[in-house]
């Protein structure tokens, strides 16, 4: 039996390594140019899957999981699968390099844990799989998926052995998608790729289900019994460094129209810009404006500031500095659908618009791919769930956010949507502004890490609770 095989997608040029055998995956476009060619309608097809079943005969094979051209260390490339042979690993990754007209770099990747179920982990352009782990997973009772066929066998494989991270890098690669992380970041919720998130929800859905993390309705309805609030609803801004577009923000919210009492807190974050003075300018008692006295408050830190605020309303409502609401009625919307659907949580569609408030690509973003009954699992799979968000303060208040910039949000949401009944609203009612100075906008790799680090580690703690949860341990 040889060592390992390699499984590549399309012709691969640069790549040779002796004797080992290549195998070239292309679209069935393309015409076969020797035995060692698999034709296939989707690179992530559980059919490709079989077929590579069928043609290996090593103990290992690399698949190729991202198009584009690779060069392989062949050095590197033995060294990664004696370690993997050695741990005993069903799934093994590396770091990588990326090959751009500005030259080489280092693409480092994270450590896979439970928490890395969100389908777009990157364990970069290969991965090395130990092909028994394959006839394992082709023998059980799998759908036949066309785009979550690699997605659902790599899940399978972190239920039932090792996986490892090599930390050489062992290959490069020639990246073919050269758009910024910010454009990126919104591809899971375009309605072209629905078709694909559906499968993806279900292969996730099967994987929460096996390893008892799976959580079901009936879901606990908030009631609002509470009464000691001064107002209705309150709208919440943290900010720093935002004289451009805080206005704007700040008008969307006083020129709400309501049946109920209403107030603005802006959480002010030390801001250097003319922030500051802006706020102070603005004559209008519903305005609320808080300079914290900490001076290490991320956004999350700063929204306990608001909600613990004796001036905080029974309902909490998010808007972002840089954007707005999108009419005079979101507000009501909003705390209409708390009421009608006893929710501790709502969220909102939004409209991406430009600086100057024109519709950018990918347009509305409406989450459709949540439902009541699997919402509180299919939001472990991606890394977002919309906006505007809003909270019943009462339960926000109990479960806090943790004090960073990135995730916040998130964190609470999962948390809430395990137990309690999330209320959505699927028309446009905010528009998110995008613009240079958005935190997201264009993040280098170690950023882009380090937030799917943080967001791995939520997912990782919720999946913790509500296995415990679910084999009737109670978790404070």
């Amino acid at each position: 039996m040889d060592k390992f095989e390699l499984f590549l997608l399309g012709n691969q040029p640069t790549v040779s390594l002796g004797t080992t055998k290549i195998w070239s995956i292309v679209p069935p476009s393309e015409s076969k140019t020797d035995n060692q060619t698999i034709q296939v309608a989707s690179f992530e097809s559980t059919s490709t899957l079989k077929e590579i079943a069928k043609k290996t005969n090593a103990e290992y094979f690399v698949l190729q999981v991202k198009a584009g051209l690779i060069s392989v260390d062949e050095k590197e490339l033995n060294s990664w699968i004696n370690r993997a042979s050695e741990a005993n690993a069903l799934l093994s990754y590396s770091n990588y390099y990326e090959l751009s007209a500005e030259g080489k770099k280092e693409l480092p990747t994270i450590a896979y844990t439970e928490g890395s179920i969100r389908d777009d982990f990157n364990f970069g352009p290969l991965v090395l799989i130990k092909t028994s782990a394959l006839k394992g997973y082709i023998e059980t009772s799998i759908p036949e998926y066309s785009y979550a066929g690699w997605y659902s066998f790599r899940l399978f494989m972190s239920r039932n052995g090792n996986v490892t991270k090599a930390e050489n890098y062992v290959y490069s690669y020639e990246e073919p998608d050269l758009r910024a992380s910010g454009a990126k970041q919104f591809d899971y919720v375009s309605p072209s790729n629905r078709a694909r998130q559906i499968e993806m929800e279900q292969a996730a859905t099967f994987h929460l289900k096996e390893i008892g993390a799976l959580v079901s309705p009936p879901f606990k309805p908030a009631v609002f019994s509470e009464s000691d609030f001064q107002v209705e609803a309150s709208v919440i801004i943290p900010v720093r460094n935002r004289v451009k577009t805080l206005a704007d923000a700040v008008n969307s919210v006083l020129n709400q129209k309501t049946n109920f009492n209403f107030n603005l807190i802006v959480i002010d974050n030390h801001s250097t810009d003319g922030t500051t003075e802006l706020l102070k300018n603005i004559d209008d008692k519903r305005l609320v404006h808080i300079i914290p006295t900490r001076l290490d408050l991320g956004i999350g830190g700063c929204w306990n500031e608001g909600i613990n605020h004796l001036g905080c309303g029974r309902f909490a409502v998010q808007l972002d500095s840089d954007d707005l609401y999108s009419d005079e009625n979101t507000l009501q919307k909003v705390v209409d659908k708390f009421h009608s659907e006893q929710c501790a949580m709502v969220i909102g569609s939004y409209k991406m618009v430009n600086f100057n408030l024109e519709e950018i690509p990918p347009g509305v973003i409406d989450h459709r791919e949540w439902t009541d009954n699997n919402g509180p699992n299919n939001a472990l799979r991606i890394n977002g769930l919309g906006a505007p968000r809003a909270f019943y303060t009462p339960v926000v208040r109990q479960i806090g956010f943790p004090n960073v910039s990135y995730g916040e949000d998130y964190a609470v949401a999962i948390a809430i949507s395990g137990t309690y009944k999330l209320g959505r609203i699927y028309e446009p009612i905010y528009l998110c502004r995008r613009w240079d100075d958005n935190t997201d906008s264009n993040l280098s790799i170690d950023k882009v890490n380090a937030h799917n680090v943080f967001k791995d580690s939520l997912r990782d703690a919720e999946i913790k609770k509500r296995k415990k949860n679910n084999s009737g341990f109670t978790v404070e």
